[in-house]
């Protein structure tokens, strides 16, 4: 049974952990998320070569360690030891789980090579149901559902569009058949010239029983201006200013 909605609104989930004196998606840096009580960490996933799931956002070492390899080149005992900075490297999800047993995790699973793992990270660990698992791909979105039931999960690309539309005729049925049993959709506030988040964009999911998490919001003024529309949740590399800002505002 899932535990991931049932801490209060809004919620702040840590894009990366909080990386403003760590380097992102490690253990630092989700240790420093959780000093300034972010309560949700969002992270993604990729495969090393001997299969384990590796937090990890891109599929290259290039702009995190300035090395030409790709995660899914180096096995996890050769990913441990590459300087990240601040003495990290990087971390299976396992490891991550197992580190931080009180915090939720929002997991982006990159590519369909990572579903198993992380599925086996998850089992292992008794995660499952403090987990939010999503993908950019609906289709691994479901499977990611049907894998670990005990999680709840968050729509992929089609579904948050098809939402959109519907949403734009406030129809909550068609909403709902959008949505296709995501718990909630993670958005950006715009994509080019379109917003996506608008009053009844946000009325529309929520009345079809699902939350809106918005990324990635850094700056006080647009956290103040989303939670005012009323989303569910701020996803930001700067939990230690959004924090105390929702804090303040209950």
């Amino acid at each position: 049974m899932s535990t991931y909605f049932d801490l209060p609104r809004p919620r702040v989930l840590a894009h990366r952990g909080l990386a403003t004196e760590a380097p992102e998606n490690t253990l630092l840096a989700f240790e420093r998320a959780a000093a300034v009580g972010a309560a949700y960490i969002e992270t993604d996933v990729h495969v090393s070569a001997d299969g384990v799931a590796v937090v990890a956002h891109d599929p290259s070492l290039r702009r995190v360690a300035g090395r030409d390899a790709a995660v899914s080149e180096l096995s996890m005992a050769e990913l441990r030891r590459v300087d990240l900075g601040a003495g990290q490297g990087f971390a299976s999800l396992e490891e991550a789980l197992g580190a931080f047993p009180d915090l939720r995790f929002n997991i982006d699973v990159k590519v369909a090579g990572a579903v198993g793992p992380a599925v086996t990270a998850l089992e292992r660990t008794g995660a499952a149901g403090r987990a939010l698992l999503t993908s950019f791909s609906d289709r691994r979105r479901r499977r990611l559902g049907r894998l670990v039931p005990q999680a709840v999960t968050s729509a992929g690309r089609t579904g948050v569009i098809s939402t959109r539309l519907a949403s734009s005729i406030h129809w909550r049925a068609v909403v709902s058949l959008a949505r296709r049993g995501a718990a909630a959709l993670q958005v950006p506030e715009r994509v080019g010239s379109v917003r996506l988040v608008t009053a009844g964009f946000v009325r529309a999911v929520q009345r079809a029983g699902a939350e809106v998490h918005v990324w990635t919001v850094n700056d006080p003024a647009d956290m103040t201006r989303l939670l005012d529309l009323g989303v569910d949740g701020l996803v930001t590399d700067r939990a230690d200013l959004a924090v105390p800002l929702i804090a303040a505002r209950s």
